[in-house]
């Protein structure tokens, strides 16, 4: 791909120069000091940067060599420039001169100022913090190990500031970031000097005022994102990466994953199980047992389990259920792939399978014949991506090499992104959506058809990622697996069904979504929700692919949250803390799914929790009344209900209960819910759910009004949709106002 060349506004960069010596030197001195310079320090190169806005409001500079692969080319990006253009201007964010890059022993070096007040957010998929200043990582794509070091499915090289920009390193190398933890000898803004012994606000992590950067390659190519909040370089990002992917609507509806050795006549029971049991289903994942062999992989149906694959899939297809089928890359050598795939793959295995070679044509062009004809033709409608994150002892080596000259490291970098792109591109070209999952990503896949998961199981901390993915352009299921009691199926399942993908993982424990019978009833409740919710969040994931607003959202990125972060004092313990480290404050477990609803999940064992409320009146989601204005309050909802808020003036487009998304061409009622006392508006977004079309202009936008008439009464009004444009509703509308 080739990236946008246009030049705008240069700004001239600052070459990062050695220390002269201050006064009058003789040129003899100088061309001595230059010759000494060249023996002991060889391989230093400072570069003057040449920014250029590229787009509006972002910069583009080059450092050194930038290397002929990168993240944002192998994720294919295309920038959504109309949707750019329409963003406010932004200010380039930096001094001139406190950006500062060397190349030294082949090795790119970069250095990016922090303010004092400045929190920083992003550097990847993380688990356990939100707030990543202070920290050292290493940008690795790996299965997730329990630590925010760096090493994770989503080690996207982004970072946003509290200032309002954002900065990216697109360079497919394991790059290591020092998020405010050096502090140079020539820094500008040196923090305190302190004595341990007689001070007590004495800190083992002074204060740094720089963000760091290593990238173990000749150059690589940075980007800046302007803009006045976070947010907004958020937004920016986005859309550069090309938009945020609008699923079909049936793959934000509920999936079931069955188990591994799961038979067609198995899967067509467990689909007449959920109608039985009255709840949802739009898609069922069918897992290894497709494949005549799997670890590695053949891609050919196993013909005991599944004797008639287009069969089997027609039979769903009636039923109005899709079929996702699990898969890993790597090519068994009993499968008719291998052969002609085996010269254009790397040079080590991965569970006895050879490693395609995703970054040869050749190699695309194989599996795409293969699995349009044995697929796609036949209606499988998506794929669960696993196994391309990790770890280091089951995927190749980085001393693999692959056919087309990238490196171990390289490929593991990008890796799921080639895999993901790929595959979404055989959709695309029959006009068809999909809706998977990854077990890898990074850097340019807000455009990609996919949602990350793991084999990690911490509740808490899916809620902390699920923040966390709105910085970086990817998407996170808190997926459900298992519970070893029905309160935390329950609350696993409540937050599950407000995320990207409503999600239950039964491929080895068998579990259904009445495993626990005593809280089946509530677990229906919110499915059902989700599924009454969906033109809302439609119309969320509308926000993301027009306008760069990620559908779930760190509160640090809502207009009005002004929750500071806290350092408290530490406490000294000499084995556990013996350098009395602060512990930082940080929300991590709510977040914002559109513009009008808060979600605060809970978790077992809880029966109240605590909630910070943005500024602007909040209203509860079930009955309307009034919980608080810019504050902290604490909820003891009982167990059948996840705390939801919503701000005054929100309007909610839903739909009656339903066990499926909308068919193409089906017309449903619209029920609108209003909160609060005052007037607001909404944007309600519809297409046909299932092409590719509203690229071309074939959606709806249609607005909704509640203003207050001459009395002080508020009514509603909804707008009608173009003539000829996809509108799924029916003219009947009920209006709800829940705020009495």
């Amino acid at each position: 791909m080739v990236l946008p060349s246009k030049r705008q506004r240069p700004i001239a960069g600052n070459k990062n120069q050695l220390n002269q010596p201050t006064g009058m030197i003789s040129k003899f001195h100088f061309l001595v000091l230059c010759a000494l310079l060249s023996v002991y320090c060889p391989h230093v190169k400072g570069q003057e940067l040449k920014w250029a806005e590229i787009e509006n409001g972002i910069w583009k500079a080059s450092v050194g060599e930038p290397e002929d692969i990168s993240l944002l080319q192998a994720a294919d990006i295309r920038p959504k420039v109309n949707a750019l253009n329409k963003l406010p201007t932004a200010d380039f964010p930096f001094p001139e001169d406190r950006i500062k890059t060397k190349i030294v022993d082949g090795k790119t070096y970069l250095q990016f100022p922090l303010s004092r007040e400045e929190q920083i957010y992003g550097l990847g998929l993380n688990f356990k913090t939100v707030h990543q200043r202070g920290r050292i990582m290493q940008l690795h794509v790996d299965h997730y190990g329990g630590r925010d070091d760096g090493r994770t499915h989503a080690p996207v090289p982004f970072y946003v500031s509290s200032k309002g920009y954002g900065v990216l390193i697109d360079a497919a190398r394991y790059i290591t970031v020092y998020a405010g933890t050096g502090i140079r000898v020539d820094a500008d803004d040196k923090p305190v000097l302190r004595d341990r012994n007689t001070d007590p606000h004495w800190e083992a992590q002074p204060y740094s005022d720089a963000v760091e950067i290593l990238v173990p390659a000749k150059g690589t190519d940075v980007y800046i994102y302007g803009g006045s909040t976070p947010m907004e370089a958020v937004q920016r990002y986005n859309l550069y990466n090309g938009g945020g992917y609008i699923p079909p609507k049936w793959g934000l509806g509920f999936t079931q994953r069955v188990p591994t050795l799961y038979s067609q006549e198995d899967i067509a029971k467990e689909a007449q199980e959920f109608e039985d049991h009255d709840f949802p289903l739009d898609f069922i994942g069918v897992e290894p047992g497709w494949h005549s062999m799997a670890y590695p992989c053949t891609f050919e149906w196993d013909k005991t389990r599944f004797p008639d694959p287009k069969k089997f899939n027609d039979e769903l297809l009636a039923e109005g259920i899709r079929t996702n089928l699990w898969l890993n890359p790597y090519v068994s050598p009993i499968g008719s792939l291998y052969p002609k795939l085996k010269g254009l793959s790397a040079s080590h295995t991965v569970w006895n399978g050879i490693v395609p070679d995703l970054m040869l044509p050749e190699t695309r062009d194989i599996f795409k014949k293969h699995f349009v004809e044995n697929h796609l033709d036949i209606g499988v409608s998506g794929y669960k991506i696993d196994e391309v994150d990790g770890f280091d002892f089951w995927v190749w080596p980085d001393v693999a090499t692959f056919p087309s000259g990238y490196s171990g490291e390289q490929m593991r970098q990008v890796y799921g992104l080639l895999v993901q792109d790929m595959t979404a591109k055989w959709f695309k070209e029959k006009n068809q959506r999909t809706y998977g999952l990854v077990r890898a990503s990074n850097a340019g896949a807000s455009a990609l058809p996919y949602v990350i998961y793991n084999d990690y199981y911490s509740h808490k901390d899916f809620i902390t990622a699920l923040v966390n993915s709105s910085f970086i352009g990817v998407l996170w299921t808190p997926e459900v697996r298992a519970s070893k009691t029905a309160e935390e199926w329950l609350r696993r399942m409540q937050s599950v069904c407000f995320s990207p993908m409503a999600m239950l993982n039964a491929w080895a424990d068998g579990t259904k979504p009445w495993s626990f019978p005593e809280v089946e009833e509530a677990v229906r409740d919110v499915a059902n929700l989700r599924m009454q919710l969906l033109p809302y969040i439609y119309s969320t994931f509308s926000q993301y692919h027009f306008e760069g607003l990620p559908p779930f959202r760190a509160m640090n990125l809502v207009d009005g949250f002004s929750y500071d972060p806290t350092l408290a004092e530490g406490e000294l313990d000499s084995t556990d803390n013996p350098y009395k480290v602060a512990i930082k404050s940080e929300i991590k477990d709510q977040y914002m799914m559109g513009d009008n609803i808060l979600v605060a999940p809970m978790f077992e064992g809880e029966n109240e929790r605590k909630v910070i409320l943005p500024k602007g009146k909040w209203f509860d989601f079930y009955n309307g009344e009034f919980v608080g204005e810019n504050e902290v309050i604490t909820v003891a909802p009982g167990l059948e209900k996840i705390p939801l808020f919503v701000r005054d003036g929100g309007i909610i487009p839903m739909r009656p209960v339903q066990r499926q998304a909308p068919k193409k061409g089906e017309k449903v009622d619209l029920i609108i819910r209003h909160y609060g006392t005052k007037e607001g508006e909404y944007t309600l977004y519809d297409d046909d759910g299932l092409s590719f079309d509203f690229e071309k202009g074939q959606f709806s936008n249609v607005n909704i009004r509640v203003k207050k008439d001459r009395k002080g009464k508020l009514v509603g009004t909804i707008g009608n949709p173009e003539k000829g444009k996809p509108y799924s509703y029916n003219k009947k509308v009920t209006w709800e106002f829940k705020t009495k």
